[in-house]
């Protein structure tokens, strides 16, 4: 999928969950697990958790259009991570080798 990011595209390999996915997401999962995309039919500003996932990640959340909203570093076992702007698709994207690239597009390398 392309993602759009302050006027540039950033080609990110993602994998659609289910209905019953999203429900579970990266819980119980490693970090070499898939980079998980999550849609929804219409906008939304619901919360995520990582009860049960025992790594940091990175959420982006995007409009319809595949536009950054905002973007996040994810701790485990945090109760509610919820974005200011409402979106309709978001990524879970597990910090590792595969994912550094993208992480460091977001975010200060300092900081992962």
């Amino acid at each position: 999928m392309i993602i759009k990011y302050k006027n540039k595209n950033l080609q990110v390999k993602v994998k659609r969950v289910s209905e019953l996915g999203k429900f579970t997401g990266l819980m119980f999962r490693t970090t070499r697990t898939n980079n998980l995309l999550f849609e929804f039919s219409k906008d939304t500003n619901g919360a995520i958790h990582s009860i049960f996932v025992f790594f940091k990640f990175l959420i982006i959340w995007l409009d319809k259009n595949n536009k950054v909203q905002e973007y996040q570093i994810v701790t485990p076992f945090t109760v509610a991570i919820s974005p200011k702007k409402s979106f309709r698709k978001f990524v879970e994207l597990p910090l590792n080798r595969e994912n550094k690239p993208i992480t460091h597009f977001f975010v200060d390398k300092r900081k992962v």
